[in-house]
């Protein structure tokens, strides 16, 4: 059984009519009416706990992650569709604890991060040195805390509008850099302090989002991949990371009490 958190966006992307699940929403509720049954819908999210369910999907916001994610552990295997949320040190130690005292599983999906698992594992042996993402879309396709892009214009081409450490990215485009968080959590001995990230905005991408990963070893070790995904100007979410995002979906069938990169 499968609950799903969101706002009421593109919720018919990701169930198929014959699943078993109840979707909730903590706004818009509108936007699911004749979409599902009126029965499956759940107003109140501090009602959760009245909807039993194998694992919660949380495709919203992360400020859902920060307000419920304990409790929603608490009962059940638990997706983060948001996990720019963890880029709170201390939220993300209060959600391992909480998964490992009751015995259920912090998803986090690997979206649009290509090589996820090669990272996680360089990691786990301990020959990860650095890990660095750059994400470019066009400035349309971003949505950021204050006014970093109010002035842009369609003529201006290719800005980097920030570079540094995922956790302090994270904070500035809590919607734009879930891919980056995916990777901090894969690269652990890194973390967010440690993998760094740029976001660029390029008038130029008006038909894709790119994604450049670059991970250093030991002894001149590197890989470099560059990933483009297809997206329509203004999509925060390129195209190929719905089927991405189902993928991952269909991995959480419970791992026990730890994070697991799915």
């Amino acid at each position: 059984m499968f609950s799903f958190v969101s706002t009421g966006h593109g919720n018919q992307l990701f169930i198929p009519k014959d699943w078993c699940c109840r979707l909730w929403t903590s706004r818009n509720v509108d936007k699911l009416k004749g979409l599902v049954p009126d029965e499956l819908i759940l107003g109140d999210l501090a009602s959760f706990a009245e909807r039993r369910c194998d694992v919660i999907v949380e495709v919203c916001h992360p400020k859902i992650v920060k307000e419920f994610g304990l409790d929603f552990l608490s009962t059940s295997h638990f997706m983060v569709g948001s996990p720019s949320a963890l880029s709170d040190p201390a939220l993300n130690q209060k959600l391992r604890q909480v998964a490992q005292q009751y015995g259920r599983t912090l998803y986090i999906p690997s979206g649009a991060l290509w090589g996820g698992q090669d990272i996680q594992k360089l990691n786990d042996s301990g020959a990860l040195k650095a890990l660095f993402i750059r994400m470019s879309k066009h400035p349309s396709c971003f949505r950021l805390t204050g006014d970093v892009l109010s002035d842009w214009t369609e003529e201006e081409g290719r800005r980097v509008l920030f570079r540094g450490s995922v956790a302090d990215l994270c904070p500035l485009a809590p919607n734009n850099v879930n891919t980056m968080a995916a990777a901090a959590v894969a690269a652990g001995t890194l973390g967010f302090t440690g993998v760094q990230g740029e976001i660029v905005s390029d008038t130029a991408l008006s038909e894709y989002h790119v994604v450049e990963v670059e991970v250093t070893g030991p002894g001149g070790f590197s890989v470099h991949t560059v990933r483009r995904n297809p997206a329509k100007l203004g999509a925060v979410t390129g195209s190929a990371t719905y089927n991405s995002f189902w993928n991952s979906l269909l991995v959480c069938k419970g791992h026990g009490g730890r994070v697991y990169l799915c």
